[in-house]
């Protein structure tokens, strides 16, 4: 049995997120925000520091509730609305310029929300691997305290953390964006940390995280992609038949392993060819394959360009 693997800081190592802190809106009700779909790489996100809010379902299924403590994160860039729930026209919101971000407030006079909102930025193409792999909406309640997240104290951090950008952002001091764009990244780790641990983890790669007997083939997949993992190796490894292993995969994650570890080798490529003194071969090499065509062909069809194409736009901003 491999040691364990911290796949969460690998995956972070291929493609490292910034965070920013855009928005801070303090709300009467009846208010609503109409917030708009983001750019391709960016994560949406919202911590609610006070008050409730409804979520609307963009599938027309019945709104969610968010509470203070929950923190939403919206990986798919979607248009969403969110809104106090009294069904009133919503009063006016203003904005005004902070020295570190904007404060948006509106004449509201019925019950109070305070709210945290902000963007996760992943460089194209790595963000293919990450949003590909995470539900279209993430919600992680800092205040549970069940049993399950008592002995890891991951819940307790991620509350330390938002109480620390709630002062932070309450005090719009010198070098607070700098701060704050920090504590937003934090956040970003610490959320799928916590919404991993959880007893129902969402969908895909947290669920996959979440599954104990699936760890050793998630750890050495992103551990060691370079080596030819096959279905028998890695069901080994989990103590389990080769089709458990696939049914496990494919309900969990909804590929297989096999894809999984091409996304994982290809997010590494792009990553290893912004270096100016890696050749291609060396690149091949490094995330598996022995012939340099080979992973040429692997790598255009999974990015849509070649690997010297993607190394210009790299090099020039693009990537």
């Amino acid at each position: 049995m491999p040691p364990p693997i911290d796949w969460l800081s690998h995956l972070f190592e291929m493609m490292p997120v910034r965070g920013h802190l855009d928005l801070r809106c303090f709300y009467g009700a009846p208010w609503r925000i109409d917030q708009p779909a983001t750019d391709p790489g960016e994560i949406q996100y919202h911590v609610l520091l006070g008050g409730s809010a409804m979520l609307e379902d963009p599938d027309g299924g019945p709104p969610l509730r968010l509470n203070a403590g929950d923190i939403l994160l919206l990986p798919h860039s979607a248009a969403h609305v969110l809104h106090d729930g009294s069904g009133k026209r919503a009063k006016r919101a203003t904005n005004r310029d902070g020295l570190n971000f904007v404060i948006s407030e509106n004449a509201g006079s019925g019950s109070r929300l305070d709210m945290l909102c902000g963007r996760f930025v992943l460089t194209p193409p790595h963000d293919r691997l990450l949003q590909s792999y995470l539900p279209p909406r993430l919600v992680v309640r800092a205040t549970d305290h069940s049993a399950a997240l008592a002995s890891t104290g991951t819940a307790t951090q991620v509350e330390a953390l938002v109480a620390l950008m709630r002062t932070e952002s309450a005090q719009d001091s010198l070098g607070g964006r700098a701060m704050l764009n920090a504590l937003s990244a934090a956040l970003f780790a610490l959320t799928l940390r916590l919404a991993s641990e959880t007893d129902q983890a969402p969908h895909g790669l947290l669920a996959l995280a979440g599954h104990p007997r699936l760890a050793p083939a998630l750890a050495v997949l992103f551990h060691e992609p370079a080596k030819p993992w096959s279905l028998p190796e890695l069901a080994k490894l989990c103590n389990m038949s080769r089709a458990t292993l696939a049914r496990h995969f494919q309900e969990s994650l909804g590929r297989s392993a096999s894809e999984l570890l091409t996304d994982i080798r290809m997010t590494l490529a792009a990553h290893e060819l912004k270096a100016p003194s890696a050749s291609t071969g060396a690149v091949a090499e490094a995330v598996g394959y022995q012939s340099e065509a080979a992973f040429q062909r692997a790598f255009k069809a999974h990015m849509g360009v070649t690997p010297a194409q993607w190394r210009r736009g790299a090099r020039g901003g693009g990537g």
